[in-house]
């Protein structure tokens, strides 16, 4: 019984210390992503400029949707034309299979 302590007591610590290992690993980059900063430049920050960017695409991409909307429903009518066209000539097929020579 207390070999089982012993083991669990150590598989929760480098359970603990693995987990600490990668919050630092993690915290490395993300502090890498936010851009060098030196005294001679002014920080760079690229976090804020991939949120202008994607802010850009979606103000830009905006104005899609309800063209799309129209698109889509364009494209169903032209779907079930088509359906009919081709239940109107499986019906011709099979009425010139038909008819005999």
């Amino acid at each position: 019984m207390t070999l089982l302590m012993v083991l669990s007591v150590v598989g929760v610590a480098a359970l603990f210390i693995a987990l600490a290992l990668f919050l630092v690993a993690i915290t490395n980059e993300l502090e890498a992503i936010g851009g060098p900063a030196s005294r001679f430049k002014k920080p760079v920050n690229y976090l804020s400029k991939i949120r202008l960017g994607v802010r850009a695409i979606e103000v830009q991409t905006g104005h899609l949707v309800p063209q799309i909307t129209k698109l889509n429903a364009g494209l169903g009518a032209v779907r079930d034309g088509l359906a009919v066209i081709d239940t109107n000539l499986a019906g011709a097929i099979a009425s010139v299979s038909r008819q005999k020579p």
